[in-house]
């Protein structure tokens, strides 16, 4: 029987259904990843303890190879990698546990039965899923210059749309490279559509040189583009509304021109962003440890962690995630008999479920650097 039954007792256009269809832990189409038989896990009700996610793979025309020295596991050979989604609860795509006594179980899946513990009061996505997504970038080249609606927009334009912010931490950038954020002053909406789907929209966008350790904020309504040679963290919202508005007159993968959306993403852009400067995060001393808050606003919270030597921590009943930027450590649970503790090296993303509370990242090799986010609540369409 299909998905455990799901099919035969659902209507397939059903919200729990396509959730059922996101817990099956086999090959997605156009995507890559390893999976492993599901171990029994200990309480259905609970889960205490950090779960480490495998990345899933994606093939992209701008892509590369330049995500192999960032992450643990080896890329698909002979494509040009230009995603790996390190977290994600998504139809098409939703992580995999990697080790310990839920691997093998999704996401998608802990989503079902384990809700309360993995999200406490961190509220999901309308349609039940987990309201992040945490993916690494490889840009060859450029990508195309696109726009993400707000909440309001995406509404407007149906419920097959998503509002969506995000952000961005550069990981190594090669010398001159430089990401496009926001349009130029002056740049008005009847000169920008009237540029818009040509070359011409290049002279109307603002372009910033970046390097290694900039933060990039991108609000919903922003014209963007990473721009080449760059290998970036992107945090997000839950959603995949993409409109590109020119895309290098390049053809995809297929050998075609890629489409362009110009007429929802005219209707996408606000004119008034301001003050989207990228630049360095602001380091604070904690002892001998440092932190660098990042970003925090109703939706999900970031910051930048240098761990030498204990931090404590607390899930304070929220869900978030922790990605290893650099070096080695631990992270400790104190557990009511005794403690527990997983090691956590460069490259992986780990999953905090809220009912983890209090723990520890300790120190053990290395420049120890963590970016750390906390999910407050799902997106609104």
């Amino acid at each position: 029987m299909p998905l455990g039954g799901y099919s035969s007792v659902l209507p397939k256009n059903s919200r729990v259904f396509s959730r059922a269809r996101r817990t099956h832990p086999g090959i997605l189409r156009g995507l890559t990843r390893v999976t492993r038989a599901p171990k029994a896990c200990p309480d259905p009700m609970s889960i205490r303890q950090p779960l480490r996610l495998e990345p899933i793979f994606l093939e992209k025309i701008w892509g590369g190879r330049a995500l192999q020295p960032v992450l643990p596991e080896d890329l698909p050979a002979g494509k040009n990698i230009g995603e790996a989604w390190c977290l994600t609860d998504r139809e098409e795509a939703t992580s995999l546990v990697a080790e310990g006594p839920f691997m093998g179980r999704t996401l998608g899946g802990l989503m079902l039965s384990e809700q309360e513990a993995l999200l406490g009061k961190t509220q999901p996505d309308p349609d039940g899923s987990f309201p992040l997504l945490l993916k690494l970038l490889d840009a060859r080249k450029n990508l195309s210059i696109q726009v993400h609606p707000d909440h309001a927009t995406a509404q407007r334009m149906g419920p097959s749309h998503a509002g969506k912010d995000e952000c961005w931490l550069v990981l190594s950038a090669e010398k001159g490279a430089e990401v496009f954020l926001g349009l130029s002053e002056g740049t008005t909406a009847s000169q920008f559509a009237e540029a818009a789907g040509t070359s011409d929209v290049v002279e109307l966008m603002t372009s910033y040189p970046v390097r290694a350790g900039d933060f990039v904020r991108v609000p919903a309504g922003t014209v963007h583009s990473i721009g080449k040679g760059l290998v970036i963290v992107e945090v997000q919202q839950n959603s995949d509304t993409t409109f590109r508005i020119y895309d290098w007159d390049r053809k995809g993968l297929n050998g075609e021109l890629r489409e362009q959306h110009v007429e929802p993403a005219l209707k996408s852009i606000l004119y008034d962003q301001a003050g989207l400067k990228p630049g360095p995060p602001e380091w604070r001393e904690e002892g001998a440890n440092m932190r660098a808050p990042l970003f925090e606003d109703e939706s999900y919270a970031g910051e930048l962690l240098r761990v030498h030597e204990m931090l404590t921590r607390d899930t304070n009943d929220y869900a978030g995630a922790l990605h290893v930027i650099s070096g080695q450590g631990r992270i400790r649970v104190r557990g009511e008999e005794e403690n527990q503790s997983w090691s956590i090296s460069s490259g992986q993303t780990w999953l905090l479920p809220a009912d983890l509370g209090a723990h520890d990242l300790l120190p053990e090799d290395g420049d120890f650097q963590v970016l750390a986010m906390r999910s407050f609540k799902g997106r609104q369409s």
